[in-house]
């Protein structure tokens, strides 16, 4: 197989040329042996063994077969060379028998490295190609339940880019952030820095404020979704355990009576899209999941304040998992309070993120059948209705292709007829971190819940809010130029071949973005 860099391995011109009659085993190694496999070498020692993919270098002569019995050779001689051979090492013959370009074996890292080094020697000694192209380690797979993450492509985009949202500051106004979730320890989360703080919209005047506790439980969700991360390694260390901790989430199905079955399912890990980003929790919502416009409004207010509106900014984006069913009686569409303040922290350089809204399904009068249940168009939510706002609706988690857009979505076009929503998401079924009323309803399932899911535009929109929160972090001179992040999203999502007014530009894609500029 040709190195995709055109490189030879110990640095002989072009990838398949013959080995050099010198070579150095420090950059032999660090080209042969891939870097995963490196980090975990140099975590577990030269003397532990550990599974590896070896990858035959197709240009051997004698062709596959050949260079298999060459790596079985290979195998042998570094265990033995490295201080004799571990019970559990080894070629996997029944795994490699199946396959035409791979070994795959168990070896400590000192009888991988000698072999590296033994086929260096032979292919210089014999003027021929090394057998040996790359070693990998072989990846443990298990069922991936967070799967919205790998949907808007945040994985691949924080393994290509490192693109985690570091150094991005995202306001969650919601019902709070329960701060005491282990989720948003690794990266301090919720760790601020004045004059950023979290502040409570809801209390009246004289009251303690408490934006880090979240008796509802929605604002916990929406923030676990954006940002933080938990393994269960982590968990058991923080809890002075010897043995592995458990991370369990709470799914939800609906048995053959339609009664609706709660599931306790255990993670090894789960992130949000753009985990290592910072948390500024704005308290909007009490402990019903009530709270007025003015609470919004006010704390819209606020991060204009903290960002010398628009000369300092400190806080990047806002995500907005709130809103109201908008009657056009009231205002002109997109002219509310609200949707004015929206606005004017957009061109202030804040992008601001709003979930279109759940009405987007619901009864219609017609002469044959009578009221009947369907999609409604025209049935954006407010603050969804702001022109400069980035509005999300809802789709599949993990099929968005095959099942498009969610039959709860909020539908557009605006009332005054201008296309909405922007962008879709994943919202169905997301397991995000759960608190307050909601985690106490998924402990009946189990008391050791620390996850559950939930759906709704509430949970797309955060979906984006990570997206651009890892974008940012990458693409920092777009920081502070939130109409053009706004085109540079909307131009890369993919199209879903939905309508329009349901799906927006598409379904919300972070690698795309990240590559298009």
């Amino acid at each position: 197989m040709a190195d995709p860099t055109g490189a030879d391995p110990a640095g002989a011109g072009p990838a398949g040329s013959r080995e050099p009659k010198q070579f150095d085993p420090h950059i032999l190694d660090s080209t042969v042996i891939a870097r995963p496999l490196l980090k975990d070498l140099a975590k577990l020692g030269d003397a532990t063994p550990v599974n590896v993919v070896i990858d035959l270098n197709l240009a051997f002569h004698g062709g596959r077969d050949r260079a298999k019995e060459r790596v079985r050779d290979l195998v042998a001689a570094g265990l033995a060379a490295s201080g004799g051979r571990a019970e559990d090492a080894g070629v996997d013959e029944r795994k490699t028998e199946l396959s035409d370009q791979y070994v795959f074996a168990r070896l400590t890292g000192a009888a991988i490295r000698v072999m590296v080094r033994l086929d260096a020697e032979s292919a210089r000694a014999t003027d021929e190609r090394r057998v040996i192209h790359r070693i990998w380690p072989d990846f443990e797979v298990r069922a991936l339940l967070t799967h919205s993450v790998s949907t808007v492509k945040a994985d691949a985009a924080r393994t290509s880019f490192a693109a985690g949202g570091r150094g991005i500051v995202w306001a969650v106004l919601d019902s709070g952030v329960d701060e005491t979730h282990p989720h948003f320890k690794k990266y301090s989360t919720l760790g601020l820095t004045a004059p950023l703080r979290h502040r409570d919209f809801t209390c009246g005047p004289g009251q303690p404020e408490a934006p880090l506790t979240d008796d509802f439980g929605h604002g916990t969700h929406v923030a676990g979704i954006i940002a933080g991360e938990l393994a269960a390694a982590d968990l058991a260390t923080a809890a002075g355990a010897a043995t592995p901790a458990r991370i369990v989430a709470v799914s939800r199905h609906k048995d053959e009576s339609d009664k609706v079955v709660q599931d306790a399912i255990e993670l090894t890990d789960i992130r949000g899209i753009a985990p290592e980003c910072t948390i500024v929790s704005l308290k909007v919502l009490d402990k019903n999941g009530r709270g007025q416009v003015s609470n919004l409004i006010t704390a819209l207010e606020d991060v204009l304040r903290v960002n010398g509106y628009g000369k300092d900014i400190r806080i990047h984006g806002v995500n907005l998992s709130v809103g109201y069913d908008f009657d056009p009686e009231w205002f002109a569409c997109g002219q509310s309070p609200l949707c004015n303040v929206v606005d004017r922290l957009v061109r202030s350089g804040v992008v601001v993120v709003v979930a279109a809204g759940n009405t987007g399904y619901g009864y219609q009068d017609t002469v044959q059948r009578g009221s009947v249940l369907a999609g409604l168009t025209l049935s954006i939510n407010d603050p969804g209705n702001a022109e400069r706002a980035i509005t999300v609706g809802s789709t599949h988690r993990d099929m968005p292709h095959v099942y498009g857009v969610s039959y709860f979505s909020s539908k557009g076009p605006t009332g005054d007829g201008r296309p909405k929503p922007d962008l879709v998401a994943p919202g169905e079924k997301i397991l995000s971190c759960g608190a307050g009323a909601s985690l106490q309803k998924a402990k009946a399932a189990t008391a050791e819940a620390l996850y559950l899911e939930d759906s709704g535009t509430s949970m797309a929109a955060p979906h984006v809010s990570g997206a651009i929160a890892a974008f940012l972090s990458i693409r920092r001179e777009y920081i502070g130029q939130s109409d053009e992040v706004k085109r540079i999203f909307l131009s890369s999502a993919t199209d879903l071949r939905r309508e329009r007014y349901f799906q927006g530009a598409g379904l919300v894609d972070l690698m795309r973005a990240i590559q298009s500029v």
